[in-house]
């Protein structure tokens, strides 16, 4: 059962979203790898379990470094768009799962990524389906894009924007991610470590718009406050774009460790 503070059941509500999520979303930063490898979790012989795999921006980071990546994602509009555009890749298996049942088999994931879904798991059921799938000393690593707020005068605009025009924006934004429960640690001797890492995306009005209407909060055309909604973005755009374009700023934020 989905929380009852969203809107939307979390496995359903980037049905009508995929080809603008496909076209606006950021990837992730590559540096990510050399870090993982660096730190001895990522090695080319790992199995990698990507869960909520939605389009598969997450998993073609690992993908194109000739991991084998089973893409474990429940909504068949954003499963279907992430076989298609990693179709090439013959080292990805689609699987039409969940965090919480995931059909793959036990003891046969050396790393779980979850890439911006971590938030919408049943956090108790998916930590028993993780470490039923996990190898003896798998790794588990979460991955968010977040946007820095405060970065430049526009993300400060667009965060008061996201404020007024958001369904369900502050829900989402104020559930706490009790990492400490899930890896078992406790304030005094954490067991995850994070890391953090620059990333961007460059924008013309079109591009924002559609960078916009790809998040599961905004409302679609046939809200009435669509059509006033785009007007201020615009107007926002106006104010504080130079020669046409404006800079959406990231933190891509890196938490990993292993469950116990």
């Amino acid at each position: 059962m989905f929380d009852k503070k969203f809107k939307q059941d979390p496995k359903k509500r980037f049905s009508s979203r995929v080809e603008r999520y496909i076209k606006y979303r950021p990837n992730y930063p590559p540096e990510i790898i050399k870090f993982l490898k660096e730190k001895k979790i990522l090695s080319v012989n790992s199995v990698i379990a990507d869960i909520g795999s939605g389009t598969g921006i997450l998993s073609e980071l690992f993908l194109k470094g000739g991991n084998l990546v089973y893409g474990v994602e429940p909504n068949i509009d954003m499963r279907n768009a992430g076989e298609k555009l990693l179709s090439k890749y013959s080292n990805f298996i689609s699987i039409d799962g969940s965090a919480e049942s995931t059909a793959l088999d036990p003891n046969s994931i050396d790393i779980i990524t979850v890439g911006q879904a971590f938030h919408w798991f049943n956090l108790e059921k998916a930590r028993l389906e993780f470490l039923r799938i996990l190898k003896p000393g798998g790794w588990v690593i979460l991955i968010w894009n977040r946007r820095k707020m405060h970065a430049n005068e526009f993300l400060k605009e667009y965060e008061k924007f996201l404020l007024k025009y958001g369904t369900d924006y502050k829900a989402i934004e104020k559930r706490k991610l009790d990492f400490d429960n899930f890896f078992r640690g406790n304030k005094s001797e954490k067991k995850y470590k994070k890391a953090k890492f620059d990333n961007y995306q460059i924008f013309d009005y079109n591009g924002l718009k559609g960078r916009l209407l790809s998040t599961s909060y905004i409302p679609l055309d046939e809200n009435p406050k669509y059509s006033k909604m785009l007007l201020d973005l615009k107007q926002i755009f106006e104010m504080h774009q130079e020669k046409g374009l404006i800079r959406f700023e990231y933190d891509t934020e890196v938490f990993y460790g292993q469950l116990i």
